[in-house]
This record gives C-alpha cells, structure tokens and sequence, in this order.
C-alpha cells in the first residue's frame, strides 16, 4: 500500500480534471482525493496498491481532453488512517 500526494499544474480547473481523477481512481481502486488549490493547481491525494497509483499518476500527467497539463510534482505520503473512498472538493 502507497500513498501519494500529488500537485497538478497547468489547465487543470474547470476542464472536469478532478471529476475525470475520481473516475479513473475508483475504476483502479485507488482511495483519496482530488482538490483545487486556491493559485490554480490540483492536489490530488492517492493511496492504495503501487501499481494501481502509479496508473493513476499517468493519467493525471494528461488528464481529461480538455486539459492542459504542464507538470505533475508527487511526494509519498504516511497516512495514520488510510481514506475509505476517493472524495472531490
């Protein structure tokens, strides 16, 4: 079990980008969640088996078709309690 937290740059808001992370999570049973930041970046927040956060991070370096990602910075994360299900906000 991994867990990553990740900040997404580029067109990342209003392009459905953490509608299309949460999909792609839940399909791969990845457990988290997809935020945007105040300065125009998205943090999202992935924890589950290593393959299939790592399929997650490939898709969040394209993202939805409307997106325009320009870097995709990922930092390993110790969680005390690992979330249940992947969340938006």
């Amino acid at each position: 079990m991994v867990c990553k937290r990740c900040f997404v740059s580029g067109r990342v808001q209003g392009v459905h980008y953490r509608a299309g992370a949460a999909s792609r999570a839940r399909a791969l049973g990845v457990t988290g969640h997809a935020l945007n930041l105040p300065d125009g970046r998205v943090e999202v927040l992935a924890c589950g088996d290593a393959q299939a956060v790592a399929e997650l991070l490939d898709w969040l370096s394209t993202g939805p078709s409307g997106a325009a990602v320009t870097e995709v910075r990922a930092h390993d994360e110790r969680l005390d309690a690992l979330p249940p299900y992947f969340t938006t906000g």
